[in-house]
Parts: structure tokens; C-alpha cells; sequence
């Protein structure tokens, strides 16, 4: 059983800044009944809560609701607004091949990006923290700001993440992203940085702005190169004992599955092994080494029987995995995710009508509209989920502004 925290003044004043500050950053500027209707706070705290941000910098007072325009009789409402620029976040996005960082400001609006290729397996753990680091001074440079005015930093990586944020290296592919990146950017930079899987941060992404808004219960597939799932049960993010829930590797043990590679690799490489053979294709079209998934889809589109072929059986598979998913877990919806959802779209008729087959609860089926930022957008959400929560204990006087959009 957890162990219960005393509410203590400073806990409480925390909570309170946190629930503010997160309803201000979907909110334009709004009056105290406003916040009171929000966050349930007395308006004795809210009017101190507000006051207290105002003077940490991290909420503007704006015009009264009088000289604001809203009426002309009785006491003027005072506005508040968030101070959106008060700093910046980063959410990476760690992969195998592929390293993503974005800046955001305080309303999670993209201010800047940068994205490299890269080879985990080919160089050590100094090296690949360097290269991110590198990836990441790119993106805030793309953003007109500089590295003080991190206020956290959340990177998503493709091995389970406990609830600790350590990452669980009981697997060779894992250890590749055991690299101690947490303490060499604090050390360096004097970021704090939060570690979670990427497939969690997609389930958070995808609740935050995807087809998934709303939904309290959910799995989200990463469903590219290899398979990996979030969860989010009655509202909250599944980690699981030691940060394993969502993986899938009982696909090995699946019929019709049998491993978790995703949508992307298997078209790739079903298609390879078609044109190996004499039957005829559009495939044959594509310069070689550079068949991909998408040209599967558009020789697919235009009606190639080998293409289409390839299509049925990514539809069952895909089917297949779903099944187990909605037997497990029982969700609402189950989002397919990652750089292949972009063309995945035509697949979720014919998932959509084999499920009945492998499931007695059948979820929704969705495809995410987030395309390969999936998990840099759960990233940026758990950074400000924490920039949030923390916000009394940041300092923002020695900050340089952002330079404007």
C-alpha cells in the first residue's frame, strides 16, 4: 500500500499552484470565479495562488473585466492569464535510428524541432548523450532561446521505464538505452530529466491531443518498426511493477503473429520477398533499397495484387494483435500509432471487421492523426505535467525572454 503524505501547508499550496497552473494552460485569460469553478479552490486561495504566480512570473495579471469590456457596474473581476513564456520544455523522442526534440512553450505550442538519424549500436553511451544533446541545441536554436530556459526536459525511450525512472535493462536491445542521460544533462546543463517509455508517452500524447481526447481508457499501439503498446486505464498511465506493461512480447506465442514486428518492417519486407519471385508488380517500379511501406500502400491504392496481398495479411495480423489487447485489457479504444499511421488509415475497415474473430469484446479501432511526433507530444505533456507540479520550487527571475513566434 502507498505510503500516505501528510497535507502540509506547502503541500497543499503546491497542489493548489499545480491545479491553477494547469487549467490556465487550456484556458485564455480568466477571472477568479473562473479558476474557483475549475479547481474548486476557496477564493481566498485562489486570489493567493494567482497573486503568488504573479509574482514568481509565471501568470500576468491582465486588464480588469471593466476596462476589459465585459460590463461597466459593480467591483471589476481581475484576469489572469498564463505566462506562456515564462520558459521552455523539451520532449525527445530516443529511438534506435532516430533521435526527435521539440521545444514548447507553457500552452505546449511548438516553438522548435530537430531530428537527426542515428545508430544506437554503433557507438557507446558518451558518445549517444552527446549526439542528443547535440540534437537537442539544434531544436532550441530552431526556437530563437536558449538552454536556461529549460524548465524540464521528458525523453521517451524504446525500453520499459519504472516508475522511478530508471530504465529496466533486462534485455540487450534495453541496456542501449541505459545510458545515465538524466544525470549527464543535469550535470552539464542543469536540466532535469524525466525518462519514460516511448509507447507511454504516446498513450499520453494521443489522450492529450490524438484521437484518444478524452477516453479514459485506451491503448495505444506503436505500430511502425516493432510493436510496443501503452496503456491508460480509468484515466491514469499502466507502468506496471517494474515499468513492462504494455510490452508485447507474448506476440511470440500468438497464432497468426508470432513476433512484434510492426506494420512498417513487414510491408517492407514482405514486399522484398515478393519481388524475389517472378510474379509481376508496380513494386518493381521503386529504385532499389528503397521500397518502403508507403509505396506498398500507393501500389496497394492503385489496385497491384501483390501490394493489395501484403495489405490482407497486415489487416489480420493486425487483427490478431488487437484481439489479445481487447481480451486483456478491455478497452475503449485501441489507437495505432507512430510514422506509419499516416497510411495505416486503409487498414482499419478490414481490422475493424476481423476482430469479432479473435476477441469477444471488440475495441474501437483509431489510427493517430499525431504521425512520428506521437511521442514527442506525450513527451512535452509529461513535462509540463511536472513543470506543473513543481512550480514553486522553480525559479524563473534569472531566465532571458524567448524570443517572439
Amino acid at each position: 500500500m502507498p505510503e500516505l503524505v501528510p497535507a502540509t501547508p506547502q503541500l497543499l499550496r503546491r497542489v493548489s499552484a499545480g491545479a491553477v497552473l494547469e487549467f490556465l494552460r487550456a484556458s485564455a485569460a480568466v477571472t477568479v470565479t473562473d479558476v474557483m469553478a475549475a479547481t474548486g479552490l476557496t477564493r481566498a486561495t485562489t486570489i493567493a495562488v494567482c497573486e503568488d504566480l504573479v509574482r514568481r512570473g509565471w501568470v500576468l495579471e491582465r486588464e480588469n473585466q471593466r476596462e476589459f469590456g465585459g460590463y461597466h457596474k459593480g467591483r471589476p473581476a481581475r484576469r489572469f492569464e498564463l505566462n506562456e513564456r515564462a520558459g521552455v520544455v523539451l520532449g525527445m523522442d530516443i529511438g534506435y535510428s532516430k533521435v526527435i526534440v521539440v521545444v514548447s512553450d507553457l500552452r505546449g505550442k511548438t516553438l522548435g524541432r530537430s531530428s537527426r538519424p542515428f545508430q544506437a549500436g554503433d557507438v557507446g553511451s558518451r558518445e549517444r548523450i552527446a549526439f542528443i544533446d547535440g540534437v537537442a541545441q539544434a531544436a532550441l536554436r530552431s526556437a530563437g532561446t536558449e538552454p536556461g530556459r529549460v524548465l524540464a526536459v521528458c525523453a521517451g525511450v524504446a525500453a520499459p521505464v519504472d516508475r522511478h525512472g530508471q530504465v529496466v535493462a533486462t534485455q540487450k536491445f534495453w541496456g542501449l538505452f541505459d545510458l545515465g542521460l538524466g544525470a549527464a544533462l543535469k550535470e552539464t546543463r542543469g536540466w532535469t530529466v524525466l525518462l519514460e517509455n516511448d509507447a507511454n508517452l504516446a498513450a499520453l500524447g494521443e489522450r492529450w491531443q490524438g484521437a484518444a481526447a478524452g477516453i479514459d481508457d485506451v491503448v495505444v499501439i506503436l505500430a511502425s518498426e516493432r510493436l510496443g503498446s501503452g496503456i491508460v486505464e480509468g484515466g491514469r498511465l499502466v507502468h506496471g511493477t517494474r515499468g513492462s506493461a504494455g510490452e508485447l512480447a507474448y506476440l511470440d506465442l500468438v497464432e497468426g503473429v508470432g513476433d512484434t514486428y510492426g506494420i512498417a518492417h513487414l510491408a517492407r519486407t514482405w514486399a522484398a520477398e515478393a519481388l524475389a519471385t517472378p510474379v509481376p508488380t508496380a513494386l518493381r517500379s521503386v529504385p532499389h533499397g528503397r521500397l518502403e511501406a508507403e509505396q506498398v500502400f500507393a501500389a496497394a491504392e492503385q489496385g497491384d495484387a501483390v501490394a493489395l496481398g501484403i495489405m490482407d495479411r497486415l489487416a489480420d495480423r493486425m487483427a490478431r494483435v488487437v484481439g489479445t489487447v481487447a481480451t486483456l485489457l478491455n478497452p475503449e479504444l485501441v489507437v495505432i500509432g507512430g510514422g506509419v499511421a499516416d497510411s495505416a488509415g486503409v487498414l482499419l475497415a478490414p481490422i475493424s471487421e476481423r476482430l469479432k474473430d479473435f476477441t469477444a469484446t471488440p475495441a474501437r479501432v483509431a489510427v493517430s492523426p499525431l504521425g512520428d511526433s506521437i511521442v514527442t507530444v506525450g513527451a512535452v505533456r509529461c513535462a509540463l505535467d511536472y513543470v506543473e507540479q513543481n512550480s514553486l520550487d522553480l525559479d524563473l527571475e534569472l531566465a532571458a525572454p524567448v524570443a517572439p513566434a
